[in-house]
């Protein structure tokens, strides 16, 4: 063999080396005649001791002889190394028609790798398969997918990044925020995002259902267990949402006793139903949400410390509407063009002033008490632009404003300081970063310069 094929093959083996793949080739009697070193690391053995060796007795489950018998290439299959799950893809090597070897990959080293992948590739495509999730949501019961959440935000952005994250594991995530912030939303995001996707979504909220009837809601009761009961008792909602979802919304406001019986459920993985005294198993992902702090719960001894520490392993902050002012153009045009649709009318615009004051306005209500007030306007008013005097009394009287010093000056001014403040929030979420704050504001990067320079604000200054 030269020189000059002897560094070919030095620079091919250093470049399988680096690669995050873990890589084997065999020979037509599925000998080994390469392996890279990260694989072979993982197998803990020396690369040159595997050489020449079938490939079955170094490689747990492997199926490279089946891939030189068959001739076909095998994609994205399961294989357990090492008490791993792997996804692997192997390939016949031929030369003249006739298969002299094979060589295969290790593509993700772990089945999360690949829940993660998955998660942002169901997140990248959601918008051109809308047929397919309305057919998903009568069998599944979940309604809004991440991308029908309004808001472009870098605090609601940080929400959908983080929910696209967790989505794909089987954590339980609690959902925290202030009253119509939109927690069930992102709890029907997260199912739908999820590996449980195809599988039941099943909801109930804590706060609504009477403390004596919440267990039997829960785990269902045997036929029986008490006067007015079904014949042929009834399933209860963990049942329900066997390989799903189940949303405890409000959980909270859960009664203690309750508790103590979901805990054991967590625990366990099994219910038993009331008047019943068989075990079942299920299998469910929790989510849970609650607008109170339950770390003041704990400490008063309302809520179970040791509940609130297998409900709360990934934690999902909403931020109140206050917070996200940049978000209200978009979620009043969202609105009223969804009002337009169920009414045959044509969207109505609002009007600077009627928008001025809505980004004035705190709205404690949050998201929720904004829909109401924009349908409230949609009825109210008449022709195609909605004003100010259309808007709910909360509004026009001046209640609730973030800054008392913005009802102060003409319109023009009180809309600079509304745009200047919120340039100045996307700046510090942005951590300075200027082209980054124009992409988030939908706006170009010129605009965005000439807007800082008006207002004598500096991207770096918010560096922090």
């Amino acid at each position: 063999m030269d020189i000059s094929l002897n560094r070919d093959l030095d620079s091919l083996n250093l470049a399988l080396d680096a690669l995050d793949e873990w890589v084997v080739v065999v020979d037509h009697e599925a000998n080994i005649q390469f392996i890279n070193q990260p694989y072979a690391q993982f197998l803990g053995i020396k690369r040159e001791d595997a050489y020449g060796h079938k490939v079955v007795d170094v490689i747990e489950n492997t199926r490279m002889h089946s891939v030189l018998k068959s001739g076909k290439k095998e994609l994205s299959k399961l294989q357990k190394i090492r008490g791993r799950h792997m996804i692997a893809n192997r390939y016949p090597i031929r030369r003249g028609g006739e298969v002299i070897g094979a060589i295969g990959f290790v593509v993700y080293h772990d089945t999360h790798q690949w829940q993660q992948i998955n998660t942002q590739i169901k997140a990248l495509v959601s918008d051109l398969d809308y047929y397919r999730r309305a057919l998903d949501k009568e069998q599944t019961g979940a309604h809004y997918h991440i991308n029908d959440l309004i808001g472009r935000s870098p605090a609601i952005q940080n929400v959908n990044e983080k929910i696209k994250k967790v989505a794909g594991g089987d954590a339980s995530v609690l959902i925290r925020g202030e009253s119509g912030t939109g927690k069930e939303l992102y709890a029907h995001a997260l199912h739908l995002l999820s590996e449980r996707s195809k599988g039941p979504f099943i909801k109930i909220n804590c706060a609504a259902i009477p403390e004596h009837l919440l267990e039997s809601e829960l785990f269902g009761y045997a036929e029986g267990a008490f006067t007015g009961a079904k014949r042929g008792g009834k399933q209860g909602k963990f049942q329900l949402a066997n390989k799903g979802t189940l949303f405890l919304d409000e959980i909270g406001d859960m009664p203690l006793s309750m508790q103590a019986k979901l805990l054991r459920v967590l625990q366990d993985r099994e219910i038993e139903a009331v008047g019943s005294n068989r075990l079942v198993k299920i299998d469910v992902r929790l989510v849970t949400a609650t607008h109170q702090p339950l770390e003041k719960l704990v400490e008063v001894n309302e809520f179970r410390e040791d509940l609130y520490y297998r409900i709360n392993v990934v934690s999902v902050e909403l931020p109140p509407l206050r917070d996200r002012r940049e978000d209200i153009p978009a979620l009043a045009e969202h609105f009223l063009t969804r009002l337009a649709g169920r009414t045959g009318r044509r969207a109505p615009k609002l009007t600077v002033d009627a928008l001025t004051r809505m980004l004035e306005y705190a709205w404690p209500g949050n998201v929720r008490e904004m829909e109401n007030a924009i349908e409230s306007a949609f009825y109210l008013s008449q022709g195609y632009k909605i004003s100010l005097q259309a808007l709910p009394a909360a509004l026009t009287d001046g209640i609730e404003l973030i800054d008392q010093h913005l009802e102060q000056g003409t319109l023009k001014e009180r809309l600079a300081l509304a745009e200047k403040e919120i340039l100045e929030q996307t700046l510090v979420a942005c951590k300075g970063n200027r082209q980054r704050a124009a992409k988030v504001l939908g706006i170009g990067k010129t605009t965005i310069y000439d807007k800082l320079v008006r207002y004598q604000l500096t991207g770096e200054s918010f560096d922090h």
